[in-house]
C-alpha cells in the first residue's frame, strides 16, 4: 500500500507538468495567431474573398458536362435534373420535348418534366444585388401536380433549339456585359453554328442595338424580346442559361468544341471587321511608330494631365490617340480605334474592357489607383489579358499623384492602413478609393512606363 501510495504522489506532479505544458502552448498559439492578425495581415484579405470579387471559378463539377455526341448534343444530357448549378456563377436548365415559351407571362410549359423549377438566367448568381434585377422564370410541367398548369396552344413553332439568357443585372456596364452574359454566351452556344433561337430577356433598346452584330454571328434568328413578345413560341429542345467559367475567360477543357478566348476574339474580329491581327513596335502598316490609345473618363479616376501625358507620349515616339467610349458611343467604329492601337491605356474601370478588340501581343497599362488595389485590378483585367494574348502592365499610382492627397493627410487612416478599408466591404473600397479619387501621372515615370511598353512589342 506505501508503495502505491508513493507511485501516486510521484504521478499527479507530472500531471501537473503536462498540463501546464498544455495551457502554455495554447497561450502562445493565441498570442502568435492575435500576432499575425494584427501585424501580418496580407494584401489579399478575407474580407476581399468574402465579398466573392474572385471570378475564378473552382467550384466546377466535371460530371455534369456530357462531351460526347453530335454536335449540338454536349450540353444536354438526360440523366441530370433539369436545372442545375454549373458554377458558384452560372445555372443551366435543359430540355428536350414537347417546349412552350410564354415569355410574357414568364412561363416555360415542358413535357416531359418531373417538377416545376425557377431560375433566373444570368451568370452572377452569388451576387444578390445583380441577380434582383433578373426576370425570374418558371418551368411547368403539363398539368402539373393537379392538372391545373394547362399549357397555352402554339401560336410559332420553330425546329430549332432556343437559348433563354438576360441582360439584366450588371449589364450595360461594359465589363459585365463581357464578364457575366457575352463571353458566356459564346461559350455556351458557339457549338450550334448558327442553328439556335435566342430568346433575351431584360432588354435595353441601345444594348440590344449594340451587341446585334455579334448576336448575327451565333444565331442566324433575330433575337426574340421574351419578356414582351405576345407570342406562344414551341422548340424542340431548350437551354436556359449561359456557363460561367472565369471573368473574361473560356476554359477548353469546359466548353463544346473545346473553344478559348482566342475563338471569342476571332468572332470579335469578324463582327467587326477588324484588320490587324498582331501588334507592331512600328504600329500598323504605312505607319513608323507604335500607336498609343489612351482611355479617357469623365466622372472618377479621371486623368487630370492628360494633355500633357499626351505630350509626353508623343515625345517617346508614339502615335497618340485618346477616346472616351460611353454606352453610346458607335461599337465598330470603336473597336476599329481600339484595334489599331498597340498601346492601351487607362484608370481600371469597365473603358479597359475594350482590351477585347486589341491586336494580339499589344500591351494593356492598367493604371492602378492608389489604395491597394491590386487585388482587384488582378481579377478584372491583368488575368483576363493572359487569356486575350495580350501583354499586361501596371501602373501604380503613388499617394503623391492621387487627388486623394487633396482630402487626406498622409498619416490619415485611409491613407495609411488601406486593407483595413478593404475588410470593412466592397462599399467602403468604393466610397473611398474609386468615387473620390482622380489621378496625376508623373511625366518621367509614365515615359519610362511606355518605353518599357515597347520593348513588349513584336519586331515587324
Amino acid at each position: 500500500m506505501k508503495h502505491h501510495h508513493v507511485a501516486r504522489g510521484r504521478a499527479e506532479p507530472r500531471r501537473m507538468g503536462n498540463a501546464a505544458m498544455v495551457i502554455t502552448m495554447l497561450l502562445s498559439l493565441c498570442v502568435l495567431t492575435y500576432i499575425k492578425a494584427r501585424y501580418c495581415s496580407t494584401p489579399f484579405p478575407k474580407a476581399a474573398e468574402e465579398m466573392e470579387v474572385v471570378e475564378i471559378d473552382e467550384d466546377y463539377d466535371s460530371t455534369r458536362y456530357k462531351m460526347t455526341g453530335p454536335i449540338g448534343e454536349e450540353d444536354f444530357d438526360p440523366t441530370r435534373p433539369t436545372c442545375y448549378v454549373t458554377s458558384k456563377r452560372s445555372e443551366r436548365c435543359a430540355a428536350v420535348g414537347d417546349i412552350r415559351v410564354d415569355g410574357n407571362h414568364s412561363k416555360i410549359y415542358i413535357n416531359p418534366l418531373d417538377k416545376e423549377w425557377r431560375t433566373k438566367p444570368y451568370a452572377r448568381l452569388h451576387d444578390a444585388v445583380a441577380m434582383d434585377d433578373v426576370r425570374e422564370f418558371t418551368l411547368v410541367p403539363f398539368g402539373g401536380a393537379n392538372h391545373s398548369a394547362v399549357p397555352p396552344l402554339c401560336t410559332r413553332n420553330h425546329s430549332v433549339p432556343a437559348f433563354l439568357f438576360s441582360s439584366g443585372g450588371f449589364a450595360g456596364n461594359l465589363y459585365h456585359d463581357y464578364t457575366d452574359v457575352l463571353v458566356p454566351l459564346f461559350t455556351s452556344t458557339n457549338h450550334f453554328g448558327g442553328e439556335v433561337q435566342f430568346l433575351l430577356s431584360g432588354i435595353k433598346d441601345w444594348w440590344l442595338d449594340k451587341f446585334t452584330p455579334l448576336f448575327r454571328q451565333l444565331s442566324r434568328y433575330d433575337v426574340i424580346d421574351v419578356d414582351n413578345d405576345q407570342e406562344v413560341h414551341c422548340f424542340p429542345r431548350i437551354f436556359i442559361g449561359a456557363t460561367f467559367h472565369r471573368a473574361m475567360g473560356i476554359d477548353p477543357a469546359r466548353s463544346p468544341g473545346g473553344v478559348t478566348v482566342a475563338d471569342f476574339k476571332r468572332l470579335l474580329r469578324r463582327t467587326f471587321r477588324l484588320e490587324r491581327a498582331v501588334a507592331s513596335r512600328t504600329g500598323a502598316p504605312r505607319r513608323d511608330k507604335p500607336r498609343l490609345l489612351i482611355i479617357s473618363r469623365k466622372s472618377s479616376r479621371r486623368f487630370l494631365n492628360e494633355r500633357a501625358m499626351a505630350h509626353a507620349a508623343a515625345l517617346a515616339r508614339f502615335d497618340v490617340r485618346i477616346a472616351e467610349p460611353d454606352n453610346h458611343t458607335d461599337m465598330p467604329n470603336f473597336a476599329r480605334l481600339v484595334n489599331s492601337a498597340d498601346v492601351m491605356m487607362g484608370v481600371h474601370g469597365a473603358g479597359l474592357t475594350n482590351m477585347v478588340f486589341l491586336p494580339s501581343r499589344a500591351v494593356l497599362i492598367q493604371v492602378v489607383p492608389f489604395g491597394g488595389l491590386e487585388w482587384l485590378t488582378r481579377v478584372t483585367f491583368k488575368d483576363p489579358a493572359k487569356d486575350m494574348d495580350v501583354n499586361y502592365m501596371e501602373y501604380n499610382v503613388s499617394f503623391d499623384e492621387s487627388s486623394l492627397r487633396e482630402l487626406y493627410p498622409r498619416d490619415h487612416f485611409y491613407i495609411q492602413h488601406p486593407y483595413d478599408v478593404h475588410k470593412k466591404g466592397w462599399d467602403a473600397i468604393k466610397t473611398v478609393y474609386l468615387d473620390k479619387q482622380n489621378v496625376e501621372l508623373n511625366l518621367t515615370k509614365l515615359t519610362n512606363t511606355l518605353e518599357r511598353a515597347r520593348d513588349f512589342l513584336p519586331e515587324p
